[in-house]
């Protein structure tokens, strides 16, 4: 099992989004909370606040992007091959509607082959309370195997 996986499972989501927090200061900017957690699926609740606000009242396009690369990393780190490692190398994103409320962030990599070294598309979707796509995101995994 992924050392990731078996914390979580472990010492539960509040604590578990603490520590990937600690050791990623900059996904706190955005208070997450790491929902569910499983190979090949991550979900990610963001919840609105002024602090990840823009001028115009709703969500920042980059709280969003962070939002995206969290729940993105999270579902490759627990659906690569024992031994693998991975790195981000661009995101490609869609502001799709404004974010007014709370959001979540699901990276769905169910139908991916973990399998396979190389670039591998990570679609993540974030959606308001009201069920709303607010913001798309593929990012480019690209996955080596040891």
């Amino acid at each position: 099992m992924n050392q990731y996986l078996g914390m979580y499972q472990k010492i539960g989501a509040e604590k578990f989004t603490e520590m990937v927090c600690q050791m990623a200061p900059y996904f706190s900017t955005v208070n997450p909370s790491i929902t569910m957690l499983e190979p090949g699926f991550v979900s990610v609740e963001i919840p609105f606040r002024k602090e990840v606000t823009n001028h115009l009242g709703t969500m920042h396009a980059i709280a969003l992007c962070n939002a995206a690369e969290l729940a993105g990393g999270m579902m490759t780190d627990v659906s690569i091959p024992e031994g693998a490692r991975w790195i981000p190398k661009g995101m490609q994103v869609q502001y799709l509607a404004k974010a007014k409320t709370d959001v979540v962030a699901v990276a769905d990599g169910r139908n991916i082959d973990w399998t396979q070294p190389g670039d591998i598309q990570v679609p993540v979707s974030i959606k308001d309370t009201g069920g709303t796509e607010v913001f798309t995101a593929n990012i480019m995994m690209n996955v080596k195997h040891d």
